[in-house]
């Protein structure tokens, strides 16, 4: 890549860092604890797409939640149902979740839902994209730095764990951020990051080959 086009990838990384400093500032200092039982009750609407389990349906491209890190569940429930998530004009799906996530009616909702998803047995899905791994494995040690050499991911670093996670939904998510589909929204600063990152995926093949290299990924617990 051309030293410029680096410069400014880094300069917008710089810019972003400084919005996701500020929000850090603002942020309140503490979260709804969620009940575990009443998220059980509330998780009967998620159940039809996502699966009893929340382990997820390629057919109805919903991709598995149960035992993602709590504070990435709320932070994208919370995207969409204030639009910055799933309000592009060419976000089929996310258009989906949108007004599912508006029946949470308010934080406690969120918490109690968050609650029960992470007290679920994170599932193992299938292997389905073909890829190079070796060369996928190469492209993700740019992806290491915040997600972890496991795809563990950090909350210190606004990065969602990515193993045991469908490589489908990996490989769709990767190709919205580069096509603004996603990551463009104003108030997305951490979509904004990852849209960055992604560019550097010039070709659906590499795409692809990182999506199945992070399928080969055993599951590590994340970091704080």
């Amino acid at each position: 890549m051309p030293t410029g086009a680096h410069w400014r990838i880094m300069r917008t990384l710089i810019h972003s860092g400084l919005l996701l400093l500020i929000g850090l500032c603002v942020a309140p200092a503490t979260r709804a604890a969620g009940d575990v039982e009443k998220g059980k009750v509330l998780y009967n609407i998620c159940t039809a797409c996502h699966g009893p389990n929340a382990e997820g349906n390629p057919a109805l491209n919903a991709p598995a939640n149960a035992g993602q890190d709590p504070w990435y569940l709320t932070r994208q429930l919370k995207n969409f149902r204030v639009g910055i998530r799933g309000a592009h004009p060419d976000d089929t799906f996310g258009a989906q979740m949108r007004p599912m996530a508006m029946m949470l009616a308010n934080e406690q909702d969120i918490a109690d839902v968050v609650a029960y998803l992470t007290s679920m047995t994170m599932p193992e899905p299938p292997q389905t994209v073909e890829g190079d791994v070796e060369a996928g494995k190469k492209a993700y040690a740019t992806c290491i730095p915040c997600h972890g050499e496991f795809g563990e991911g950090a909350q210190a670093l606004d990065a969602p764990r990515l193993s045991n996670q469908h490589d489908w939904y990996l490989v769709r998510q990767l190709e919205n951020f580069k096509a603004g589909v996603r990551g463009t929204h104003q108030n997305d600063i951490y979509g904004a990051q990852m849209r960055i990152m992604a560019q550097m995926l010039q070709t659906d093949e590499q795409v692809r080959a990182v999506a199945a290299y992070i399928a080969t990924i055993d599951y590590r617990p994340g970091g704080e």
